[in-house]
């Protein structure tokens, strides 16, 4: 693309204007702008493909950060009366596993594969709010170095990631380490309430003319489900961790006994919040593989209109199911069968998607990719989860596994065998679209099977000892429970710590597989998969525009549809090649492209945050002054011009033999 470069102000050009691709002959050796050069590109970026990579870049750290702390947790119970961490430490550590999976790896992988993919999918530019967009990145990251920050701070949060009061109170938990939860998980659900927002504006409002929403890829429907999802949840658990702030830092007693008040209160807005983010979770996953299988297997996704309501049924039925967490806490029967029968209800539109990719495997051309391999991983293992799940919903049953390693092995299948391995699928797939060349596939078969491998090695063996009765939460287990034969904590337990370290392997050689791809990986073809959805319609990695000119759609998988075509009998015959169809785009490609501008806004207000936190738990001058840097930084932001100069709309000058009008900046 022939590019015309002027030099670049933060503060006064809020706009770019791309111009269309020319001729290489036209185009000059143009040096680019200071702030597009080295990690200023990244750091002020606004680009929702770049934030989309550092989404997934920071997920991956706090994956691994997670990783370690589960690794320690299975080297501790490997053995009985295990020496590795003492009690304290050992509550730390499996609170902060808990919370890091799910609030600082899975919920922003997901939000990187979003951020980067759904203005493709839609056939759009960018998001509705490219600098709020930025600034739910900067807040997740602050967010979660803060929460981290309790390890060097006096220790970290030790009260499990669901915080049961009054065990979280100031009594039991006399450090500082669920401050820093409570206030760090505020700052990351601001980051998820912006970014909610833009996601859903972005989705209904900026899709590619034609789009229809019956036309719309199942990632960009589950990513909208999920937006909804974290738009009504987030505010009950912020109301949740506001009153937990003021009990432990200001003398409140909003779960205090003594004090008049009731602990389930905290339980009910929990699991308000915390069922609808299993969805949260998975949802994101489901959607990658909906993409993946059709491409793999050759054919289009069987049932998509009742895989799109069943997502949404998820998301609906979802909010009707928090209290099968407090089966154990007395409700009473009424409660209890209302929830049971919500719960097994939920089953249905998770049932129907599982039937629905089962039959789109079903007398397709099958190709096992890695990114299939792992698909195909997610449906057996999310489905193990799932039946383990059934029997969490009659009362009786439940009452028995609560507390035990049944309900751990359960909540991992449905997790780490369906939210990991969908993730792990989307790398490989999209892959090649994000940075030009394929991860190596033999490497890719490895990671698969040491994962799998891995996985149920360390929590196939937890169903049976959670039915042998080894609580939860227990930092040791003694020698007189080793048994003898099969049914024994040693041996289960010695298996189980086993299958981390395979888990962690699979892990390694993930890495591994980047960083070799990364040196020297084969380049990606255009289309190397044959794909279907609009995505795979531009150039890879797409440029800053995305599109040279926005397409027009007219079927669901318009991309498959613009390279094959029904003959006079009725079957599909190619009819031109990903290079033909881009070409079509470029020649057509419009004379004037707005893009956003950096900023370096966003991540000053998201400094913001953290500062005023350390001031709620240590000093009030400190948080005052937090909340200057926010208040200033959100007037300064406000000032920034909303349109581009007039400079940026002159015509090309003699020089210039293109018809380009600015530049990338």
């Amino acid at each position: 693309m022939a590019i015309i470069e002027r030099p670049v102000s933060l503060e006064v050009q809020p706009l770019i204007v791309v111009a269309p691709a020319t001729p290489s002959s036209a185009m000059g050796a143009v040096k680019r702008p200071v702030v597009t050069k080295g990690w200023r590109q990244w750091v002020f970026t606004v680009d929702h493909k770049k934030i989309g990579i550092m989404y997934m870049v920071t997920a991956m750290f706090f994956f691994l950060v997670g990783g370690l702390e589960a690794v320690a947790i299975r080297l501790q119970l490997a053995l009985p009366n295990g020496k590795i961490l003492n009690a304290d430490l050992y509550n730390q550590m499996f609170t902060m596993h808990a919370t890091t999976m799910v609030f600082l790896f899975v919920m922003p992988m997901a939000a990187g594969f979003a951020n980067y993919f759904i203005p493709l999918q839609i056939g759009a530019r960018d998001v509705a709010f490219p600098r709020i967009n930025a600034f739910g990145f900067w807040a997740l990251l602050f967010g979660g170095l803060f929460i981290n920050l309790s390890w060097f701070l006096g220790g970290a949060a030790d009260g499990g990631w669901f915080m049961y009061a009054p065990n979280s109170g100031p009594i039991f938990s006399p450090s500082h380490g669920v401050d820093f939860w409570a206030l760090g998980l505020q700052i990351t659900g601001i980051a998820s309430l912006t970014g909610a927002i833009n996601l859903i504006v972005t989705i209904l409002n900026m899709r590619a003319p034609g789009m229809k929403l019956m036309r719309m890829p199942i990632f960009t429907w589950m990513i909208l489900v999920v937006q909804f999802l974290l738009a009504f949840a987030v505010p009950v658990i912020t109301v949740a961790l506001f009153l937990l702030s003021f009990q432990r830092n200001f003398g409140a007693t909003f779960f205090d006994v003594a004090a008049g008040a009731d602990p389930l209160l905290w339980q009910h807005l929990f699991w308000i919040f915390g069922h609808p983010e299993v969805y949260i979770l998975i949802l994101p996953s489901f959607g990658i593989i909906s993409e993946v299988l059709p491409v793999f297997s050759r054919k289009p996704l069987f049932g998509y209109p009742f895989v799109v309501f069943s997502g949404a049924a998820i998301g609906f039925v979802g909010w009707g199911v928090w209290a099968h967490h407090m089966f154990a806490t007395g409700l009473g029967p009424i409660s209890v069968a209302v929830f049971s029968i919500s719960t097994m209800a939920i089953a249905v539109p998770t049932g129907v998607k599982i039937v629905n990719w089962t039959l789109t495997l079903w007398g397709g051309k099958l190709w096992f990719t890695t990114a299939m391999k792992f698909s195909i991983g997610l449906i057996v293992l999310f489905t193990i989860g799932g039946l383990s799940g059934v029997t969490h919903s009659v009362a009786p049953s439940d009452t028995q596994q609560t507390d035990t390693y049944y309900v751990v092995a359960h909540f991992h299948y449905v997790l780490f065998g369906g939210a990991v391995l969908g993730l792990f699928s989307g790398f490989y797939y999209w892959w090649p679209k994000m940075f030009g060349k394929m991860l190596n596939e033999k490497l890719g078969s490895w990671n698969f099977w040491l994962m799998i491998i891995g996985m149920n090695l360390t929590f196939g063996p937890m169903h049976i000892l959670g039915l042998q009765g080894q609580p939860r939460r227990m930092y040791q287990w003694t020698e007189n429970r080793a048994g003898e034969g099969l049914f024994n904590f040693g041996f289960w337990n010695l298996v189980s710590s086993i299958g981390s370290l395979v888990l962690t392997v699979g892990v390694l050689v993930f890495l591994i597989n980047v960083f070799i791809t990364a040196r020297n990986g084969k380049v990606a073809p255009l289309d190397p998969w044959g794909a279907r959805s609009l995505e795979w319609m531009t150039s890879n990695p797409p440029k800053e525009h995305n599109f040279d000119s926005i397409p027009t759609v007219k079927h669901l998988d318009e991309f498959f549809h613009r390279k094959y075509a029904e003959d006079t009998s009725g079957q599909m015959q190619q009819v031109a090649t990903a290079e033909e169809v881009l070409k079509q785009l470029e020649d057509n490609a419009d004379a004037h492209i707005h893009m956003p501008s950096p900023s370096y806004w966003p991540i000053i207000i998201a400094f913001g945050l953290p500062v005023t936190a350390i001031g709620v738990i240590y000093s009030v001058p400190v948080a005052i002054f937090g909340g200057i840097i926010i208040l200033m930084s959100a007037f300064a932001w406000a000032l920034e011009p909303s349109t581009a100069p007039d400079t940026d709309f002159d015509p090309p000058t003699s020089s210039d033999t293109s018809k380009d009008v600015v530049h990338v900046g």
